[in-house]
């Protein structure tokens, strides 16, 4: 039986473009403690789905390459001389020149790269993604043919003083749909260090249609790891739902690859937190398709003395002509001890796009405090109920019956008698 080493991330889930390091929101440290046992408890739903080679992913982003580079020759020798020229005439500009950033450096050496497979990335990051294969042990593997639908469950289970972790590839060929559905749930409490994870790459090429919801409804004292990175073709769309309701700590990280023209990605996240819960959320769609479009929407309650942070980057690339790209949060703070930050991003380095950002934050208003108390509500029962909202929006939206038991199962361990309300 493996067990883990003392493994220490600092820089997880990193915000593609840092701000005020005193705002402590650039990226997350992970900790993952010495001598936990590596056990795989991963169900997988057939017949759909199987466990095979890793290179799966690779040949479909390496045919893909084929076809992105003739769509997009490389630069004319005039068209390199006149950049070469524009740089050498800002490095003498009297007023210094154009300064660049860490940030921009990298990006423009990743773009003059040309390379799918360098701009292709993790939503935390390669050294989390790296752990995380080699902690699942054999990739999960979901495969269509050209036109068809595959639909796809795996389970995850989190045991006590465990890693339990699944990776997961999905290849979707073109004009093919696949569901994918992904629950990480628990029987009960962890008294001792616990965690959870998934890791999973999408490949969706011209015209493919991916569907991922990923319920997460574990019991208190785990941590639980979700790491996805999306690539679609021309016209594919993406649809991801994420429900954080359990754990002691969560760490969610997405990156997103829209490099084919009119391809989309909606991501609708719905989270809790209570008690003394930290969820790091952090999101990356980079724009390099003409006319792709993406939808950011998250949607939470803070309660107890729970802390949330949210990091949205939306990058409009040059040669996105088009592009649209919107986020937005809305955060219910039900508490007056909770923690929320919230980060909006957009990067632009192309003039025909739209981005638009926004976040609505704040308390139950005192009037509407006033209003339930009329009613005969406590504030204490007045707030519950909202925490009782957002897990029964959970159990009412999962998307199988596992999904549907883990809910409840959470709902009971954070209000006994949930159960018995919601059947009601």
């Amino acid at each position: 039986m493996n067990r883990t080493q003392h493994v220490a991330v600092e820089h997880a889930s990193a915000m593609p473009a840092a701000t005020w390091h005193f705002l402590n929101m650039n990226d997350t440290e992970i900790t993952l403690p010495e001598g936990l046992a590596i056990e795989s408890h991963v169900t997988v739903k057939e017949p759909w789905t199987a466990r095979g080679a890793i290179d799966e992913f690779e040949n479909a982003l390496a045919d893909a390459q084929i076809d992105w580079e003739e769509s997009h020759p490389e630069p004319t020798a005039q068209e390199i001389a006149e950049r070469e020229e524009f740089l050498a005439a800002e490095a003498d500009a009297t007023y210094g020149g154009t300064a660049q950033s860490a940030y921009q450096i990298t990006a423009d050496a990743i773009e003059e790269s040309r390379s799918l497979s360098v701009a292709f990335e993790h939503g935390m990051g390669e050294e989390v993604a790296a752990y995380l294969r080699y902690a699942s042990g054999d990739r999960i593997i979901v495969e269509t043919d050209p036109g068809k639908t595959a639909d796809a469950q795996v389970v995850v289970q989190g045991v006590e003083g465990t890693v339990s972790v699944a990776a997961v590839d999905v290849i979707a060929a073109a004009g093919s749909t696949v569901n994918l559905s992904i629950v990480v749930s628990s029987q009960q409490r962890s008294e001792t260090e616990a965690f959870t994870g998934t890791t999973l790459r999408v490949f969706a090429d011209a015209d493919a249609h991916v569907n991922i919801v990923r319920t997460q409804a574990l019991d208190a004292g785990y941590t639980d790891l979700d790491d996805m990175g999306l690539f679609a073709a021309e016209r594919a769309t993406i649809q991801v739902t994420q429900t954080v309701l359990g754990a002691s700590h969560t760490y969610t990280g997405l990156a997103t690859d829209l490099r084919g023209a009119a391809s989309r990605i909606d991501i609708s996240t719905h989270y809790l937190g209570h008690d003394d819960q930290v969820h790091d959320f952090n999101y990356i769609v980079r724009h390099h398709g003409q006319k792709t479009e993406c939808d950011l929407q998250a949607n939470g309650v803070l309660a107890g003395k729970s802390s949330k942070t949210l990091r949205g980057t939306i990058d409009l690339i040059r040669g996105a002509k088009g592009a649209q790209g919107s986020e937005n949060e809305t955060v219910l703070l039900v508490d007056e001890g909770v923690h929320n930050k919230t980060v909006p991003v957009i990067l632009c380095n192309e003039d025909d796009v739209a981005g638009n950002h926004g976040a609505t934050i704040g308390h139950v208003r005192d009037e509407q405090l006033f209003y339930l108390s009329s009613r005969g509500l406590s504030q204490e029962a007045a707030e519950r109920m909202f925490v009782i909202a957002m897990i029964e929006q959970a159990a009412i939206e999962a998307p199988d019956d596992e999904a549907f038991a883990s809910v409840l199962h959470v709902g009971e361990t954070i209000l006994p008698g949930f159960a018995k309300v919601f059947e009601e």
